[in-house]
């Protein structure tokens, strides 16, 4: 029996009760300021907007100010209100949310809902992202270009209200868990700041840009789709392929071994060889690590000619950074489903750094040993970033429904 269970055993053997969010909150509307009115100094302070792209689940710090003049009229958060976005593009960002843990009030733009709570504020904020949220304010919401759900409609939303022991021992859990998204944005930003050649860091004698036919052999595994078996050489597809790594599990198709050099004839893979999707998902990036392994449709494999010009290492990490996604998604085609042909991907430039070698040995070595940190957080967790994310939200949304009493 687990902490919680033993705790929801002692303390509300009978179940949870379960409240209107009207009764344990009070909702208001934010302010009226805009981003004009951003300037260095002032009133700390929070934009709807900025919870869409710029902060996490929690804050206690806000990443811009307003004047004293500008905050005369707002409305203001305290310490532990959720401030909540309550218009978006789409059904899956409206209400998305941030509990905010500063000692200061804050100044809150419009477009959002102040909520003032006796709940433990991390608790609330998870709850806020689980399933059974989602329900309830996808049957509030209203709009077509512009989704919103009204503030004072928040008060009818039902959430679990179980004793404040088992809140925060369910936060500690989660926690646990977020960590990991926190160390990541934290190793993307390392590796864009390293891989940030050319006009980026203003120096353009760093590097020389060439494309990436003429620093690799390159092969595109578009063509026929080869027969499926029960078993046989693990056939690896763009669903395979994520940030960074293959995933083995997410989908388990084969070939038949007979068939697997007639399948491979434009080139056997190699243990190091880089490898991209094209469409459908375009863009993810990983190193091979097997053999053995046979590569299907919307998959290309390249590999350095010259291995003291360029590294497989600073290749993976290279295409996985934000400044190659960018224009890669720039180069792209489709509208639902984004993709790429092959001539035009193999003419998109990479930096090589100058002395080539030493740098980018340097910058694999420290890249990789972040990225070792990032997928070895100690909690008997799977290694994988995207097994993590999804046991992250069943065991949210499993600690965030409750017997009701």
């Amino acid at each position: 029996m687990t902490k919680i269970e033993h705790l929801i055993k002692e303390l509300c053997p009978n179940g949870v009760e379960y409240k209107k969010l009207g009764e344990v909150a009070t909702i208001s509307r934010g302010g009226s300021f805009q981003k004009k009115d951003f300037c260095e100094d002032g009133v700390p302070c929070i934009h709807y907007g900025q919870i869409y792209t710029r902060y996490g689940l929690f804050a206690d710090k806000t990443l811009t100010f307003i004047s004293e003049d500008a905050a005369k009229k707002q409305k203001y958060a305290v310490k532990n209100d959720i401030v909540m976005a309550v218009t978006s593009e789409n059904i899956d960002d409206v209400c998305k949310c941030v509990a905010w843990l500063g000692d200061d009030e804050i100044a809150v733009s419009g477009h959002t809902a102040i909520i003032h709570h006796t709940l433990n504020p991390k608790y609330l904020c998870y709850y806020f992202h689980t399933a059974m949220f989602y329900a309830q304010k996808k049957k509030l919401a209203h709009g077509t270009k512009v989704i919103e759900v009204t503030p004072d409609k928040l008060t009818d939303i039902t959430i679990p209200v179980p004793p404040i022991k088992i809140q925060v021992e369910i936060v500690k859990i989660l926690d646990n868990f977020t960590e990991l998204t926190a160390r990541k944005k934290q190793y993307e930003y390392y590796r864009d700041l390293l891989l940030g050649f050319g006009v980026r860091r203003g120096k353009t004698s760093e590097c020389k840009w060439r494309t990436l036919l003429e620093l690799c052999d390159v092969v595109d595994y578009r063509g026929k789709t080869p027969k499926k078996t029960e078993e046989g050489v693990f056939l690896v597809t763009a669903k395979n392929i994520k940030k960074d790594f293959i995933d083995y599990e997410c989908s388990k198709e084969y070939i038949c071994e007979s068939d697997y050099e007639d399948v491979m004839h434009r080139g056997l893979p190699k243990i190091g060889d880089v490898l991209i999707t094209t469409e459908a998902p375009l863009g993810n990036v990983a190193q091979i690590d097997d053999e053995k392994i046979a590569l299907a449709q919307r998959v290309i494999k390249y590999r350095p000619k010259d291995r003291t010009i360029l590294l497989s290492g600073f290749l993976k990490h290279y295409l996985l950074g934000n400044e190659f996604q960018n224009r890669l998604n720039m180069a792209s085609t489709g509208g639902t489903v984004k993709g790429i042909k092959g001539s035009k991907l193999h003419q998109l430039t990479i930096p090589v750094p100058v002395p080539p070698i030493e740098e980018q040995e340097r910058i694999v070595s420290i890249l990789d040993r972040f990225d070792k940190l990032c997928n070895d957080i100690s909690e008997g967790l799977p290694a994988e970033i995207e097994a993590r994310r999804k046991q992250y939200e069943y065991y949210r949304d499993k600690m965030l429904s409750f017997n009701e009493a």
